[in-house]
C-alpha cells in the first residue's frame, strides 16, 4: 500500500475545506490542462499532410509525431511519479503545462523535422505525468458526492480534444499555416497555466507511489486482463485513426473542408460517448467495455467498404466516436475498481499501458500505410478490436483456471 503522509487532522481540514469551497473551479482548471494536452497530443492528425509536405517526408514518417509522445509518456508516468512523490502536486501541474507551452512554440519555429520530434518528446514527458497526477484528483477537489461527476467532467477534455481541438487546429491550419496552430497553442497553454496558478489549491502527496506498489499492481489478475484488452483496443484505435484523414482523402475522396466537419462530428459523438461510459461503466464495467469494444470494431472494419461514401464514412465516424469516447473511463475505471486502495498506482499503470499502447498503434499504422494502404489499416484495426471484445468479455475466474492448468 501507499506510505500515508498527512495526518487524520489534516484529512479533516482538507474535507472543512472542500465542503466550504466546491473546487469547481480548480476541476474546470484541470480539465482544461487535459484538454490542451490531449488537443497537443492528437493535433498532427489533422495537420499530418501539410507537416509532412513542409519537411518532405512520407505520412508514416509524419506518424512518428504520434509514437514519440505515446513511448516518452509511458516512460514518464511511472518514473516521474515515483522521482516527484514527496512534491506538492499543484507545483507538479503548474510545471508540466510550462513545459507543454514550451514544447508548442518549438513545433511553431522548427526549421527541420529534427526539431519537431524534440517537441514531440517533451509533450509525451507532459502527458505522461499530467495524465498520472492530474485524472484522480477530482476527489481531492470536491466533496466527496460531486467526485464522480467531476471525473467524468476531467476525462471529457479527451473528447473535447477531438470535437474543439483537432478541427479548430485543423481549420487554422488550412487558413494560415500548420505553424500558426502550435503557436496558438503555446499561447492558449500559458492561459492554462495562470488558471492553474488561480484557481488549484495546494495539494501536498496523501501517499507516496512506490515501485513495490505497481509491482503489486500488475500482478492482480484484474489488472492484467485490463492491460490486455486495453492494449488491444488502444492498437485498433490509434493504429487506424493517426491515419484517418489520409483515407477520407484518398478513399472517400472528401475534401479539406468537408473533412474538417467529418473530424467534428466525429469528436461530438466522442463526447457522448463519454458521458454515456461514465453513467454505465460503474454498475456494469465489463460490458461497457465489451459494447465499446464491439463497435470501434464494427466502425474500422467496415470503412473500407462503406467508407467509400461520403455519407457512409460519416456514419461510421459517428459510431466510432461513440466508441472510442467510452474507452478512456472504461480503462481508467477497470484499472481504479481493480486497486481501489492506491488511486494513483492505478492512474499510473492506466497512463502507462494506454501511452505505449498509444505509440505501437501509430507506429504499427504508418508501416502498413506505407507498405500497403490505409484501407488494410482500417481492416486490421477492426481485427485487433473484435479481440479487445473477445478478451473482456472472458469472466474472470475463467482466466484464471487457465491460468492454473
Amino acid at each position: 500500500m501507499p506510505v500515508p503522509l498527512t495526518s487524520p487532522s489534516s484529512a479533516g481540514a482538507s474535507a472543512f475545506a472542500r465542503s466550504r469551497f466546491s473546487g469547481w473551479p480548480a476541476v474546470i482548471a484541470v480539465t482544461l490542462g487535459i484538454f490542451s494536452i490531449v488537443t497537443t497530443e492528437i493535433l498532427p492528425i489533422g495537420l499530418l499532410t501539410p507537416i509532412g509536405d513542409t519537411f518532405a517526408i512520407s505520412d508514416g514518417t509524419a506518424g512518428l509525431m504520434m509514437t514519440l509522445p505515446g513511448i516518452l509518456a509511458a516512460v514518464a508516468a511511472p518514473t516521474v511519479t515515483v522521482t516527484t512523490g514527496r512534491v506538492d502536486r499543484r507545483r507538479m501541474l503548474c510545471a508540466l503545462i510550462l513545459v507543454l507551452a514550451l514544447a508548442n512554440f518549438l513545433a511553431a519555429l522548427a526549421p527541420g523535422y529534427w526539431l519537431m520530434l524534440v517537441s514531440r518528446i517533451l509533450v509525451g514527458l507532459v502527458i505522461g505525468a499530467f495524465w498520472s497526477i492530474g485524472s484522480g484528483l477530482a476527489a481531492r477537489l470536491v466533496p466527496e458526492a460531486q467526485a464522480g461527476r467531476a471525473t467524468a467532467v476531467i476525462f471529457s477534455a479527451v473528447p473535447l480534444g477531438s470535437v474543439l481541438g483537432v478541427p479548430a487546429g485543423t481549420l487554422l491550419g488550412q487558413l494560415a499555416g500548420w505553424r500558426v496552430v502550435f503557436a496558438v497553442m503555446g499561447v492558449l497553454t500559458l492561459a492554462v497555466l495562470a488558471a492553474l496558478v488561480v484557481s488549484v489549491p495546494s495539494l501536498p502527496p496523501k501517499s507516496v507511489t512506490r515501485l513495490t506498489v505497481l509491482r503489486d499492481l500488475l500482478g492482480m489478475p484484474r489488472v492484467r486482463v485490463g492491460l490486455v484488452v486495453t492494449f488491444l483496443i488502444v492498437t485498433a484505435h490509434f493504429g487506424t485513426y493517426t491515419y484517418v484523414t489520409p483515407f477520407l482523402a484518398d478513399v472517400t475522396h472528401a475534401g479539406p473542408q468537408l473533412i474538417t466537419v467529418f473530424l467534428l462530428a466525429y469528436g461530438a459523438a466522442g463526447i457522448a460517448g463519454n458521458f454515456i461510459a461514465g453513467a454505465w461503466v460503474r454498475r456494469e464495467p465489463r460490458v461497457t467495455f465489451m459494447v465499446a469494444a464491439c463497435l470501434l470494431a464494427a466502425a474500422t472494419l467496415l470503412m473500407p467498404v462503406l467508407g467509400t461514401g461520403k455519407s457512409g464514412a460519416l456514419a461510421l465516424l459517428l459510431v466510432w466516436g461513440v466508441a472510442y469516447g467510452a474507452v478512456p473511463v472504461c480503462s481508467q475505471t477497470w484499472f481504479v475498481t481493480a486497486a481501489p486502495g492506491a488511486p494513483e498506482a492505478a492512474s499510473v499503470v492506466f497512463t502507462s499501458s494506454f501511452q505505449a499502447t498509444f505509440a505501437f498503434g501509430a507506429l504499427a499504422g504508418g508501416v502498413v500505410v506505407d507498405a500497403v494502404s490505409t484501407s488494410v489499416v482500417m481492416a486490421l484495426g477492426g481485427i485487433a478490436a473484435v479481440l479487445a471484445a473477445v478478451t473482456v468479455a472472458v469472466p474472470l475466474p475463467v482466466l484464471r483456471r487457465r491460468r492454473r492448468w
